[in-house]
């Protein structure tokens, strides 16, 4: 089946990447700055997901960023969305095949580290697996990893020294923290939001943990932060709708945008 989705893509677009960027909720401004060499729908790749969420574009961009060959998901693809989690699998496994051995993942998320503000960027040093499900499920792939892949380090320790060192020298402050992800598609209630905090979570959403799994069991490095769209500070938890997640996350775009752009160079 994946061959028939990387061979649709090399005869598409004569380009070899060698870093995949996952762009999520909001966080698509990246795009801006790679210089295009083309593009293609998601619905057009066999086999391929399709992106059903308000703000995803919904297809890969194949350029040049920081002097880098990189393919960029615009929209990614959710559990929550009905898809299984093979189906996640799919385009992390094609970032694979194309020859990217880095993959940088962003997010929005809500925070419940009490010292987060919205609009915060957090570095993912970790996370916590709590969607009821994985990705590696079932017959392995031995083609990609072994049927028990180490998960001690999913996060690329150095990328993330690297990462702050870069936030710093733009006069941004970062947080780092463990990410935490849920099925959804509900926000959470402030029982959970407490729960979460207390088994070790700073920040919670719906994605970037399969994906990151995925990259880990085929040995392909790994680099995330999420946008912190809001809070589940306990005591201070407040309604929130997808409207405003979005509108947060477009307004600290910029902040994602040049520190990933300035990592990709650097790397």
């Amino acid at each position: 089946m994946l061959k028939e989705t990387v061979d649709y893509i090399n005869k598409t677009v004569d380009f070899k990447p060698e870093i995949g960027i996952v762009l999520g909720t909001g966080l698509g401004g990246l795009v801006n700055e790679i210089e295009s060499v083309g593009t293609i729908k998601y619905e057009n790749i066999p086999h391929f997901p399709v992106s059903t969420v308000e703000g995803h574009a919904g297809q890969l961009m194949f350029g040049y960023l920081g002097g880098k060959k990189v393919v960029a998901m615009q929209g990614r693809f959710h559990f929550y969305e009905g898809y299984s989690m093979k189906d996640l699998a799919i385009p992390i496994r094609t970032m694979k095949l194309l020859g990217v051995h880095t993959v940088y993942l962003s997010n929005a998320a809500g925070g419940m580290n009490p010292n987060f503000k919205v609009g915060d960027v957090m570095l993912i040093t970790d996370h916590i697996n709590l969607m009821g499900n994985n990705p590696l499920m079932g017959k392995n792939d031995d083609d990609f990893g072994p049927r028990f892949p180490d998960m001690s380090a999913v996060y690329d320790k150095a990328l993330i020294e690297q990462a702050d060192k870069i936030a710093q020298s733009q006069g941004l402050k970062v947080q780092r923290g463990v990410y935490l992800a849920v099925s959804g598609p509900t926000f959470e209630t402030p029982a959970e939001y407490r729960m979460m905090w207390r088994m070790g979570a700073d920040a919670v959403g719906m994605s970037t943990v399969p994906e990151a799994i995925v990259a880990r069991h085929a040995g392909m490095k790994c680099f995330a932060l999420s946008i912190i769209t809001d809070l589940g500070v306990e005591g201070i938890v407040e309604e929130v709708s997808h409207e405003e997640v979005l509108e947060v996350a477009n307004a600290a775009e910029s902040k994602m945008t040049g520190i990933i752009k300035e990592l990709i160079q650097n790397s």
